[in-house]
Parts: C-alpha cells; sequence; structure tokens
C-alpha cells in the first residue's frame, strides 16, 4: 500500500484537521484522538479517497465526534462548586473572553457543537453541514439556533461579567 500522497496531505493539513477537532471536543487530547482515529480510518481507504481526503476525514471526525458511543465513553471534568474570580480590564481580556466562550461550547451537547463549529468556524452552508453530519437542513437549522440561544444565556452579562456579550454571538453569517 502506498501512502506518499497521505503522509503529504497529514504534513499539509493535519494543523487544520487539529484545530477542528480542538473546537469539537475543547481539549487538546482528545482533539488528537478524534483525528488521529479519522487519520486510520482513511489511511485504510486511502486509494479510494485520495481525489479528495479532506471532505472524507471531516466527515469521519464529525460523525465520530457526535455518535453516541463516543459521548458515553467520554468523561467530563468534575467541576468546582463556583469559577475563579476572572480579572477586570486589561490586556488579557481576550484571552479571558476565549476560555469563558470554549467553556460554554463544550456545555453544549456534541451535536450542538458539531453543528456551531462547521457552520461558523468551519463557515459551511447548512445543506454542507447537514450533508457532513447525514441529517436533514432543518435538524441543522434548529440545532444551531438552540446552541445559539444556550450560548446567549449562558455567555450573559448576568453569569460572566467579562464574557462576550450576547450579541457577539449571532445567527447571521455575513452573507
Amino acid at each position: 500500500m502506498d501512502l506518499t500522497g497521505f503522509e503529504e496531505f497529514v504534513a499539509d493539513r493535519g494543523h487544520v484537521l487539529f484545530r477542528s477537532a480542538y473546537a469539537l471536543c475543547g481539549s487538546q487530547h482528545d482533539a488528537e484522538d478524534l483525528v488521529q482515529i479519522a487519520l486510520a480510518k482513511a489511511a485504510a481507504r486511502w486509494s479510494w479517497i485520495e481525489a479528495a481526503p479532506e471532505a472524507y476525514i471531516r466527515r469521519i471526525m464529525y460523525r465520530d465526534f457526535v455518535s453516541a458511543w463516543r459521548w458515553r465513553r467520554r468523561r467530563p471534568e468534575v467541576l468546582a462548586a463556583s469559577p475563579p474570580e476572572l480579572p477586570e480590564g486589561g490586556p488579557g481580556d481576550s484571552v479571558v473572553d476565549r476560555l469563558v466562550l470554549t467553556q460554554a461550547l463544550v456545555q453544549l451537547p456534541p451535536r450542538q457543537r458539531a453543528v456551531l463549529v462547521l457552520r461558523y468556524l468551519e463557515d459551511m452552508s447548512e445543506r454542507q453541514v447537514a450533508e457532513t453530519l447525514g441529517c436533514s437542513p432543518g435538524t441543522v437549522a434548529s440545532q444551531a439556533s438552540r446552541a445559539l440561544a444556550k450560548l446567549r444565556t449562558s455567555l450573559s452579562d448576568d453569569a460572566h461579567p467579562t464574557a462576550v456579550a450576547p450579541s457577539a454571538v449571532s445567527t447571521s453569517t455575513g452573507r
């Protein structure tokens, strides 16, 4: 089996796949596992997918992430009774906002998180997301709507004084 093209693909696009996996998982280790599993599955079918491997590998990643088996196997972190105090003002605000947003994303159910990552991070249309996840465009729209509503609630100024304003999480994609 000739995997020369596969090795080149992983060297060129592996970091992009990892970025998407990290956005889904919220953990470096889980993201590495997700990418590794997807690449192992792709390597076995490399001769069939060599012409357009990235879409195939992304589909593997998103479906594996959303699957109930992976969700049941995953052990979420145990949260403290109250979060640590966040610093107010200063150059670290964007880092704090990003951490708060990441924490809010991790709290979403896997399918909703996958829809948001595909829709807004990967900039896919509802139709493309539906094809990737194997569901209808209506399901994508409803999952996105519910996920954004949960994010707005969890990122409200009352819940997190230095969090991203709820207006920063919008349903428009600029199209």
